[in-house]
């Protein structure tokens, strides 16, 4: 009797162990999936905050000689109008 209940109780423990282990791992790779997901939305919305706050070098050249030429153009303005004011 024991011998009959032993030979069906091992195998039954092995395939309640396989099923654990395959619930588990399923739940390991769902959770892996979500955080994969938002560590990338959180990247991403880290990168757009550091594009949105800095400015790159090249554009602070832009922006300053912008700046300039649009002085000059105002300085250029007000001799003409000093200079037919007078």
């Amino acid at each position: 009797m024991n011998d009959h209940l032993f030979q069906i109780l091992i195998p039954v423990t092995g395939l309640v162990s396989g099923l654990i282990a395959t619930y588990v791992s399923l739940q390991n790779r769902a959770l892996l999936a979500e955080v994969r997901r938002e560590l990338a939305e959180l990247e991403n919305r880290i990168i757009a905050r550091i594009n949105g706050t800095y400015v790159r070098a090249g554009e602070c050249q832009l922006r300053e000689q912008l700046v300039h030429e649009r002085l000059a153009a105002i300085a250029e303005d007000l001799k003409n109008r000093n200079a037919a004011g007078d």
